[in-house]
């Protein structure tokens, strides 16, 4: 064989093989922006707008009524969330109950509200440049003698365009701490509650680590007295900026799987309605028969080939995820029938020898993908765990399992009197579970609960 014409080959070849093997790895909503760029670029291509669900008549009534209810009752989980979400480290946050994300844009939101206070050209720039310091909790972290440096003007003016920005809503934005974030919101609803009042100012981190008998002797005032603060407090939110986010953070979750319980088995459903029905155009085809130039059938059989290349690797992909998600639910079917307590090791060499493909394939085939069944939205990757020590060995719980455990027994302990971490290992490994007290305390700090001493109630 001529030594260029076999070069040629061999490079076709792998072109074509890392085409395999980007389609594998595409999302639905990938491969639905893939398919329909190829179109366009490709004039032998046809596609076919979502496939038409209706059509599907021999579908069983019970399968699509659970659908449809999958459908109506998951958008908690499918709808948008925040990609890059990060926690910032308050000791407290765990005492409240932020409000969900709004999806507005914060600085936007405090800046339209600037037109109805009086301000010279030169006050509002300094408060948007207030603004545009704020932190996502909505805090303003920098000290105003630097911002006044940076501004090259005085402080005073610095604080009082900060106190016109502490004046906005939400309430608490400004806030160069919790404590005046807290104060500030006070003020706004006039609390006249003077221990909680003092407890926001002085005695946040206490609060924090549960010693209430402690701020009580400060104050010279009952448990009870700062019980009834707390609650006061809690009522307050100590993130104000949480409840706003840049759009450029969001994702909208499509699941590429859908698992849906039938009478006594799971049925497994790929979402091929998220992207177009791919065909090759019959005029086309028709071409190839007729008597055309040579150059001319030179280039609509290359674009034939590529358009039926692109179809078997759709397929194979399909095929290859669907063979992955059956192997997911036939060892994680108590998770599906119990929920995310009881999950099961699983490795991807594990599904790759039960498939008989390479490990790297089904990595390939389970990323960036997601699976939905009934107890929510799920990255595919979430059910690929490892495994920690079990009395008993051959089920051994995974870390996921531990946790859920360790929450299970911690809400049902007497909160007088809560376990330490040691009698909460003594109490994993009586349901089988055998981890240490250091783990159980990696866990439960892992997790926001707080030691005994934190959980005490009085």
């Amino acid at each position: 064989m001529d030594l260029k014409m076999e070069v040629t080959q061999t490079l076709g070849l792998s072109q074509r093989m890392i085409q395999s093997t980007e389609i594998l790895q595409m999302s639905a909503q990938e491969l639905d922006t893939y398919l329909k760029e190829l179109a366009v670029e490709n004039p032998v291509v046809d596609i076919e707008e979502k496939f038409d669900k209706s059509g599907e008549s021999e579908r069983d009534a019970e399968l699509q009524k659970k659908l449809e209810w999958l459908a109506s009752s998951d958008e908690q989980n499918r709808v948008y969330y925040s990609e890059e979400y990060s926690s910032d480290d308050d000791d407290n946050q765990d005492m409240w109950n932020v409000s969900d994300n709004r999806g507005e844009d914060l600085a936007e939101y405090l800046i339209s509200q600037l037109v109805t206070i009086p301000l010279t050209d030169k006050e509002q720039a300094i408060a948007e440049y207030l603004i545009d310091l704020l932190d996502s909790r909505g805090y303003l972290t920098e000290e105003t003698d630097q911002i006044a440096a940076q501004l090259e003007t005085e402080e005073d003016e610095v604080a009082r365009m900060l106190q016109v920005v502490q004046s906005l809503e939400p309430a608490g934005v400004g806030a160069r701490n919790l404590s005046e974030c807290l104060l500030i919101q006070m003020d706004r609803q006039k609390i006249e509650d003077t221990i909680a009042r003092k407890i926001a100012a002085n005695y946040l981190e206490q609060l924090g680590k549960n010693q209430l008998p402690q701020i009580a002797r400060k104050l010279k005032v009952t448990v009870d007295d700062v019980l009834q603060a707390m609650e006061v407090i809690r009522e307050l939110n100590p993130k104000p900026g949480n409840s706003f986010s840049s759009r450029e953070n969001l994702k909208y979750i499509t699941p590429d799987v859908t698992v849906v319980k039938l009478k006594d088995y799971y049925e497994i459903l790929l979402n091929e309605y998220m992207y177009p029905k791919m065909s090759i155009n019959g005029y086309y085809r028709n071409m190839l028969k007729a008597g055309n130039d040579k150059e001319t059938k030179d280039y609509v059989t290359t674009k034939v080939k590529q358009a039926e290349w692109v179809m078997q690797c759709v397929s194979q992909r399909n095929v290859t995820l669907m063979n992955v998600s059956k192997c997911i639910v036939d060892v994680q079917e108590r998770f599906f029938t119990y929920g995310p307590g009881y999950l099961r090791p699983l490795k991807l060499a594990d599904v790759a020898e039960m498939v008989g493909i390479h490990e790297s394939t089904v990595s390939r085939a389970v990323k960036d993908k997601y699976l939905q069944c009934s107890w929510g939205v799920f990255p595919m990757n979430y059910f690929f765990i490892g495994a920690i020590s079990k009395a008993g060995n051959d089920n051994a719980a995974t870390a996921d399992t531990a946790k859920n455990l360790l929450k299970e027994i911690i809400a049902d302990e007497n909160h007088e009197k809560p376990y330490s971490d040691r009698v909460l290992s003594e109490k994993l490994a009586e349901r089988g579970v055998k981890i240490s007290r250091r783990t159980v305390a990696k866990y439960r700090e892992a997790m926001g609960i707080k030691d005994a001493s934190g959980r005490k109630v009085f």
